[in-house]
């Protein structure tokens, strides 16, 4: 009974080493555990006690893996199958092929299975990203307050975002500005303007690429309810680096704008009251012509200002007076002089 047992503990042993994947180092040490990934200048092994730990690819002599591992090579070629060393090349247990001998430096990259599933399932968002996919953007923000013989407060936003994969781009972006002031215990607003936009670039090509945008803006001191930029056009892509972009456009745009209604003139809210002339035919008032209108110029001093009012005085019409004098000519031509008596 107890060798039964033994025998059944031992076997519970070797088998646990044998499902261990083990890496022998340059000095001899061997350490076990699980190989999850490398990038050929580390392996990342997994290990019951010690955790993650890694360990530089060329320190490694060798290493057993008894789980399929994905291995890349340097030609874009992908291995799988479990791993040993021999003769300093690692040996590949294919399910195709059978054993293929590969040299430790033509491996670039190790994955197991769990590391290849999350590796596919970045490739696949990668190449059919989501609108809500690799978004990145800032956010910034200013208040500033002063106060002495006057008080002036001001409040200022700006942000954007940016939305870039290998064959679009969308940019968007806004700027909100508010300020107010205070004096002599009189407030009020000094600026009030909101800016916003959209843009978005497709590839064409490597190159060349389209684009489209609108921009949108609200200012009250302008009363402009809302301005839209409509335009679009084509660019080429001159420096095209990881770290470096440069690119040249042009195109065309619409614009948009809605003012709403406002007085141009405030009206005086106590007008003047009105002042009422009494003209005197001896010193404001001639008349000239028979029958026709008058006219009659007033002023008036108060306070010393000076108001002078010009008004049209209508004249009633008068009967026709005899000639005081009538002068024969020529036979029975007459010609009447009269004058119209003040």
């Amino acid at each position: 009974m107890r060798q039964g047992v033994l025998l059944f503990i031992l076997w519970l042993m070797t088998s646990a080493t044998r499902s261990a994947d083990q890496v022998t180092l340059q000095n001899g040490d061997r350490l076990t555990g699980s190989i999850v990934k490398s990038d050929a200048k580390t392996l990342l092994v997994r290990t019951e006690f010690a955790g993650e730990v890694n360990i530089k690819w060329e320190a490694i002599a060798a290493m057993e893996a008894s789980q399929p591992l994905h291995l890349v090579l340097r030609d874009g070629q992908t291995i799988v199958g479990r791993v040993t060393t021999s003769a300093g090349k690692l040996e590949v247990a294919t399910r195709e092929t059978g054993k293929v001998e590969v040299a430790k430096d033509a491996v670039v990259t190790v994955r197991n299975e769990e590391e290849e599933k999350a590796y596919n399932v970045e490739v696949e968002r990668l190449g059919h990203p989501k609108l809500t996919d690799f978004w990145s953007g800032s956010l910034d923000s200013g208040l500033s307050n002063t106060r002495g013989n006057s008080q002036s407060l001001n409040f200022s936003v700006a942000g954007k975002a940016a939305r870039v994969t290998d064959r679009d781009k969308i940019s968007v972006y806004t700027n909100a500005i508010y300020a107010k002031s205070t004096i002599n215990g009189v407030s009020g607003a000094t600026a009030h303007d909101i800016r916003g936009g959209v843009r978005g670039d497709v590839n064409v090509s490597d190159r060349l690429f389209v684009f489209a945008f609108t921009d949108l803006e609200y200012n009250a001191f302008q009363h402009l309810d809302l301005r839209n930029v409509l335009g679009g056009g084509f660019g080429y892509h001159a420096i095209k680096r990881p770290n470096t972009t440069f690119d040249v456009f042009g195109g065309g745009s619409f614009d948009q704008e809605y003012f709403a209604a406002y007085d141009l003139v405030t009206p005086n809210p106590t007008p003047p009251p009105p002042t009422n002339f009494h003209a005197s035919p001896g010193r404001y008032a001639k008349e000239r012509g028979s029958g026709g209108g008058g006219r009659a110029e007033c002023e008036d001093r108060r306070a010393n200002d000076f108001h002078r009012t010009v008004f049209a005085v209508p004249q009633p019409k008068r009967p026709r007076q005899l000639p005081h004098r009538v002068r024969h000519q020529r036979g029975h031509e007459v010609e009447n002089v009269a004058g119209l008596a003040d």
